[in-house]
């Protein structure tokens, strides 16, 4: 449907072909109905012309003339009211006039080319209208010159078929009925005439209200029954209120801030990183502590970040200390071969972060049975200074209570007396006492 101000431009263009040359009223059409609106307002004006006695026929060739230049920059079979123009043209009961008309619009005719045609008023197509001059091909030619370009087979919708045109004749109003009269006749015993003022109201009404979908029947179907939910079916297939829905808050995250770290942290699982590389991941991970999450590193891989880069090992733990999954960083590091660069990461902890006290003394029982296991007298004198000295700064940093772990400890200074720093530790636990 279209509203009253658009119905009103559109009566206005259909009555102007009276005194109007016919391209300046498409021209009008043209600028006054955005291209969005031809179709919508075409289909109005194939309705009405359908209906022979509702337009005079000046108005009917203002109606064929928007009904083809509203898509006159497109070729005819573009046209979506080619088959319209078709029938009309080579309709028997119809005027030979209008016939003459649309068959010049179409370019099937010998006579006068369209464009003179469109200089003329239809009043004054009409008045100088000559038969003579005119020939009319075969509905049959005509199809096939445009329609079955369009559609070589034609389709029929079922659903279409069983729809009630929505603009149907007056039973009332007998054909031949003067249309020519202004007024109806209410006099008894004479016809009733449909007069002017009421044709142009009952075209304007229809032009605001008409549809072209028409009066299709209401396909009513019953719900079809749900199936009973099976025991082995997914729980979130049905939800109910005894469920609640979780959100993923990392869903459609942005990651790409934290690939520079991901990349880098790559590189320290590899080899220690210059200078300048281990100064961008430590003020990254300063600047934005939750970028950790999206380094990449994973509890598996934390033992060759500490022997290849501590400070950065150090970091990245401080910064997940209170996450979920600390601890299985700590029993892999508790786990791990010892070694300097193990220690150091341990000693850096214990002075940053509150460590758990049960995963300080099980390094420290590692460290010293480490010590004992070795085979090899160089390295297992220099695992004893590198284990001394990292206990003695526990015990002056009072990292850990001595008495806790005091037997233990004692027994590892006397079993390995003969070293200087062993020595050093017992003569510190002497003085605790």
């Amino acid at each position: 449907m279209i509203s009253l101000q658009e119905t009103q431009t559109l009566y206005s263009l259909l009555s102007s072909g009276e005194h109007r040359p016919l391209d300046q009223i498409a021209a009008d059409f043209i600028s006054n109905f955005a291209t969005s609106l031809h179709f919508r307002v075409c289909c109005s004006l194939a309705i009405l012309v359908e209906d022979k006695p509702l337009l005079r026929s000046s108005q009917r060739l203002v109606a064929f003339t928007i009904l083809f230049q509203a898509y006159s920059s497109q070729k005819p079979s573009s046209n979506p009211f080619i088959s319209l123009l078709v029938d009309a043209a080579t309709d028997h009961d119809a005027e030979k006039f209008e016939r003459a008309f649309i068959l010049q619009l179409l370019g099937s005719s010998s006579s006068t080319s369209s464009k003179e045609v469109l200089k003329q008023s239809a009043a004054d197509y009409i008045k100088s209208f000559d038969i003579a001059s005119h020939a009319f091909p075969l509905r049959e030619q005509l199809q096939q010159q445009f329609c079955d370009k369009i559609n070589p087979e034609p389709h029929y919708c079922l659903f279409k078929s069983t729809s009630v045109k929505n603009v149907i004749p007056d039973p009332d109003l007998p054909r031949g009925c003067d249309f020519d009269s202004s007024e109806f006749d209410l006099q008894p015993g004479v016809q009733p005439k449909f007069g002017a003022g009421n044709r142009d109201e009952t075209v304007t009404g229809l032009l605001e209200n008409l549809s072209f979908q028409g009066l299709g029947p209401q396909w009513i179907r019953p719900l079809p029954p749900r199936l009973p939910v099976q025991y082995d079916e997914l729980v979130w297939l049905n939800p109910d209120n005894h469920h609640e829905l979780l959100w993923d808050n990392g869903m459609c995250a942005d990651t790409s801030k934290g690939a520079a770290v991901r990349e880098l942290i790559a590189k320290a699982l590899k080899g220690p990183l210059a200078p300048t590389q281990q100064e961008r991941v430590l003020y990254e991970l300063v600047s934005d502590p939750k970028i950790v999450y999206h380094s990449g590193l994973t509890p598996r891989k934390l033992p060759e970040l500490v022997e290849n880069n501590p400070l950065i090992a150090v970091e990245v733990l401080t910064k997940m200390i209170h996450s979920n999954e600390i601890s299985e960083y700590f029993t892999v590091l508790v786990n791990m071969d010892m070694s300097l660069h193990s220690m150091e990461v341990v000693n850096r902890l214990t002075t940053t972060v509150d460590l758990p006290t049960e995963f300080v003394h099980m390094y420290i029982t590692n460290c010293i049975s480490s010590c004992e296991n070795i085979k090899d007298k160089y390295m297992q004198n220099r695992l004893v200074r590198l284990v001394c000295v990292f206990l003695q700064s526990l015990i002056r940093n009072k990292i850990i209570n001595v008495h806790d772990l005091f037997m233990e400890v004692q027994a590892f200074c006397i079993e390995f007396s003969r070293i200087r720093e062993a020595a050093g530790l017992f003569r510190l636990l002497k003085s605790l006492e």
